[in-house]
């Protein structure tokens, strides 16, 4: 039986290679809470094409774990087309579509056509994929568990999934590093 991320792996993929023309800017719809799908599928019925990528995640209910699968982001998919205001007012009439993210119709932000590969060439690999906060190099974190669990310090580059926390005492101009996983870290 197909799951569900097949089967939305497989329409992009049919929608794709046939390929939208390459001069179709990416743009990010926002949803209600838990509507992704929906509004998916009524563009798609309106002859639009749309990226809603997902993953799968354990979930427990009743004290039964069972994996389910869930939009990558939540509350987020993507429109590849050119939009003038015919097409803008068409994705807006979409039920339970809060906006597409911009300044308007004339002024809409662009998704990098890099990052949607990006994604894709992620699903097509079939890895193991998992949400991760958005961290930024720089950025203030607080350690969510372990032993540092509460220790908040500046997040800087490191390798792979692991960063440094940097510690500073501001009265001496002083700091360590520690190195810690990234995945255990929050935005401060």
């Amino acid at each position: 039986m197909p799951t569900i991320e097949r089967i939305n792996r497989e329409k992009w993929v049919e929608q794709h290679d046939g390929q939208a023309p390459a001069a179709c800017p990416w743009y990010a719809l926002y949803t209600r809470s838990h509507c992704e799908q929906l509004v998916y599928e009524q563009l798609v019925a309106k002859g639009l094409h749309l990226f809603l990528p997902k993953l799968q995640v354990w979930s427990q209910r009743a004290g039964v774990r069972h994996r389910i699968v869930v939009p990558m982001f939540p509350g987020y998919l993507f429109l590849q087309s050119l939009v003038d205001s015919a097409i803008y007012l068409k994705v807006c009439q979409a039920r339970d579509l809060v906006r597409i993210l911009g300044q308007g119709w004339d002024r809409l932000a662009v998704v990098p056509e890099e990052e949607i590969h990006a994604i894709y060439a992620v699903l097509r690999s079939k890895l193991p994929i998992q949400s991760h906060p958005y961290l930024q190099e720089g950025q203030r974190v607080r350690v969510r568990r372990g032993l540092l669990r509460g220790v908040e310090g500046i997040l800087v580059g490191g390798k792979a999934n692991k960063g440094r926390l940097v510690l500073s005492v501001e009265l001496l101009q002083q700091s360590v590093a520690v190195e810690v996983d990234c995945c255990d870290v929050e935005q401060a």
